[in-house]
């Protein structure tokens, strides 16, 4: 694979060595700033599972089931930030080396500073699946990149495997990995139209399976987790002139008027039994008046959707218009970037220092701003994806692009909040993919260069008439 215009290698031992110094030291910045590792509400309840070995699956069970393992190391979030911050920061490390393997040592250093984003640097100092999935997937990318030019199935083999590890670290994860898995295959399985076809549906069904089948292996107890995109969808439908789509079981003379009251546009936390009072078309009140093995959850909201897809269309447009920030979110209703320990049994909190205030300060600064908003780096990865086809080095960022696209509107059906933190893949695959497709003369010199940023640049407008409509 050709990027851009070869150059003559740096040899010796300090090129060598400074692109993995590099990284150690911007692992260490973000270790300082969060050491041991900030615990919010989600990994609080994950370390008491990974101690007791009493694991469900609201949570991914397979993270829990990792940190019981590191447990023994040293109790507490420490290892989880180690592992975490070594899958990012080695990811990136791969990556770079590849191309400056290549003899684009310039080209390298680029790629290892996207590390730098801020977010990135803020939120792999937390404890969070959407970190550990992130770095699972830059060390698939990066072992990618050394792939394409050497060849060989070890490499293969082991990115796939980290490939797999992502899918089970989120349930809407398959659409980041199915591209990067495509992208390792032999080219014989993807020579044509028909055989790509196949091996995408074989590669989008083995994924999907490996997170259930995780859980299985783990033994993780049923927490019927999947209501809450359910009761978040009908509440949508009722609210948006559905009329009440809710179980019969949960019937009420007005319906209708609670779960107006209920209702918020930007997250289902409102449904849950963690809020005081708990709202009667609820999660508790779904588990205890509704039997499931007369009213399925997932073909009740298929049919709700059915009877009423515009008003399903309706909730899930602005949903995601929330979450991905084309329409503004307060701070006051959801902070961009975590600050302070969720309180715990076990005393682990985090010191703030000068670092930490810096980190949280630029990441906030960058959240106000549309390089803080998910809907950019979404346009960014489609453009991306549209102006690199059928360039020489096209083999990469297309998968890289692509996968950050596709999971990144995988929100727009699949979500039931509005957190930034769940697109840190997809801003970081936008931006690996733009340094890598910059780097190409080619690019630069056509009309590709508009396409490439064209859909980034109507998203950037789309959010500002939005803020401006709102006044």
């Amino acid at each position: 694979m050709t990027i851009g215009r070869e150059v003559p290698k740096i040899h010796g031992k300090a090129g060598t060595l400074a692109l993995p110094l590099a990284a150690l030291a911007f692992a260490a910045l973000t270790a300082c700033a969060y050491w041991p590792g900030l615990m919010t509400w989600d990994p609080v309840r994950q370390y008491g599972e990974a101690i007791s070995g009493e694991i469900d699956d609201w949570h991914p069970p397979m993270m829990q089931w990792v940190w019981r393992q590191l447990i023994p190391l040293h109790p507490g979030p420490m290892p989880m930030l180690v592992l975490q911050l070594s899958l990012y920061w080695g990811g990136f490390l791969l990556l770079a080396g590849a191309i400056r393997a290549r003899g684009r040592p310039h080209l390298g250093w680029a790629l290892l500073a996207c590390g730098l984003w801020p977010f990135g640097l803020a939120l792999t100092g937390m404890i969070l699946k959407d970190c550990l999935m992130a770095g699972a997937l830059l060390v698939a990318t990066g072992l990618l990149a050394w792939r394409q030019d050497r060849g060989g199935g070890a490499g293969a083999i082991v990115a796939a495997a980290f490939l797999f590890f992502a899918a089970t670290l989120r349930f809407n994860a398959f659409a980041a990995c199915l591209p990067l898995l495509i992208a390792l295959l032999p080219q014989a399985w993807r020579a044509s139209w028909p055989r790509l076809l196949l091996s995408t549906l074989v590669g989008a069904v083995l994924l999907l399976a490996a997170m259930p089948l995780a859980n299985r292996l783990i033994g993780a107890e049923k927490s019927d987790v999947e209501l809450s995109l359910v009761i978040f969808d009908l509440a949508g439908i009722t609210e948006h002139g559905g009329g009440n789509v809710f179980p019969a079981a949960l019937a009420m003379p007005d319906a209708i008027a609670i779960n107006h009251r209920c209702y918020r546009p930007d997250k289902w936390d409102s449904y849950s039994d963690w809020v005081d009072p708990e709202c009667p078309l609820g999660f508790s009140a779904w588990g205890e008046k509704v039997d499931d093995r007369i009213v399925r959850p997932y073909p009740t909201l298929a049919r709700a959707i059915l009877a009423h897809p515009l008003a399903w269309a309706e909730h899930r447009l602005t949903h995601f218009a929330i979450n991905t920030r084309i329409l503004p979110l307060p701070d006051t209703i959801e902070r961009p970037i975590p600050h302070e320990t969720a309180p715990n049994d076990w005393g682990f909190h985090i010191t703030p220092n000068a670092a930490t205030r810096a980190l949280d300060a630029l990441a906030l600064a960058l959240a106000h701003t549309p390089l803080g908003w998910p809907i950019v780096w979404i346009a960014l990865a489609l453009g991306m994806t549209i102006a690199s086809a059928g360039l020489p080095s096209s083999r990469l960022i297309l998968p890289i692009a692509l996968s950050g696209f596709l999971y990144g509107m995988g929100y727009l059906v699949f979500s039931v909040a509005s957190e930034l933190r769940y697109h840190l893949w997809t801003a970081l695959a936008a931006l690996i993919a733009m340094v890598l497709a910059l780097a190409e003369p080619e690019i630069r010199r056509s009309r590709r260069l508009v396409w490439a940023f064209t859909p980034a640049a109507l998203a950037v407008a789309a959010g500002l008439i939005a803020r401006s409509a709102a006044g």
